[in-house]
């Protein structure tokens, strides 16, 4: 049982920042690699909200998506708005993504120093028992926090002018502007929504461990690996995905050991990929404009 707890723990953190990742390539074509500096300032976000304002939970988690969404809106006004149409535009700013990412993380480092910092426990520190497994309230929390969010996207996008939006962008972008969908609105609306989806799952995973400078280098990775393997712009893909990688993570680290849990998510990949070389729910890129 403990196993499949952490599946889930896992699971609903790759999961919010692969559908960020995920979204915002099926909307944008715009692989966003400064999420892990977003993630970090999300959660420093969170930090400084509980410090300074008050350890309220919902306080500390709104200061959290928030700073995520900030985050969003300065990636899309600095990077993708002034790059997007040039010459070799998605190398450019996956180029300049990462630089953001390499600054953002340093001046984390020199505002906040080199020591983690610990947020408040907002689920509380209790527990209880499931099938012999104790279960703490932060995974509890966390577990049922991604579902109704993850639950509020797949309705949004499916339900929503904004999820029309989203679609109509994902499916044909010329014909998307034809019919009065403006660019530059979606990808403000994309980019922040993906960046508070990154700050929530910063705070939800600070509560457990810690805030630092380079917290977000591994929630980027295996949210990249989530939004792969679902196929990018599939959010029930993304979903399963995240099921699959934190199974396969939580497995790996409990019988095997942490140091193979990147082999056997590289053998993941592979098998998927081989299988369905699109993902497990991605679009066939010849329907696309």
């Amino acid at each position: 049982m403990d196993v499949v707890v952490t599946t889930f723990n896992l699971a609903s953190i790759y999961g919010l920042v692969g559908i960020g990742i995920s979204i915002t390539w099926a909307g944008l074509r715009f692989l966003n690699l400064a999420q892990g500096a977003t993630f970090s300032f999300a959660g420093y976000g969170a930090w400084w909200a509980s410090q300074h304002l008050t350890s309220s939970s919902p306080v500390v988690i709104t200061a959290g998506v928030v700073t995520g969404g900030l985050c969003g809106a300065l990636v899309c006004a600095l990077v993708f708005l002034p790059l997007y149409g040039k010459r070799n535009w998605e190398t450019r700013t996956l180029i300049a993504t990462l630089a953001l990412s390499l600054i953002g993380t340093n001046v984390l480092l020199q505002g906040f120093g080199p020591l983690p910092q610990a947020i408040p426990a907002i689920f509380g520190t209790g527990h209880f028992s499931l099938a012999g497994s104790v279960v703490t309230n932060d995974k509890t929390g966390t577990v049922v926090s991604a579902v109704v969010v993850l639950t509020f996207i797949v309705i949004l996008l499916m339900r929503s002018r904004i999820g029309l939006g989203v679609r109509a962008l994902t499916e044909n972008r010329e014909g998307a502007a034809l019919v009065g969908i403006d660019l530059r609105t979606m990808a403000f609306t994309i980019l922040i929504a993906s960046g508070a989806l990154t700050g929530l799952a910063s705070v939800l995973l600070a509560q457990t461990f810690y805030v630092s400078s380079d917290a977000g280098f591994v929630p980027l990775v295996k949210g990249l690996i989530v939004a792969m393997l679902g196929g990018l712009g599939s959010v029930t893909g993304t979903i399963i995905a995240a099921l699959l990688v934190g199974a396969v993570e939580a497995v790996t680290a409990t019988y095997i050991g942490t140091q193979y849990v990147l082999i056997a998510l590289f053998v993941l990949i592979a098998v998927v990929l081989l299988i369905r070389p699109r993902g497990i729910g991605g679009v066939v890129e010849a329907t696309r404009a």
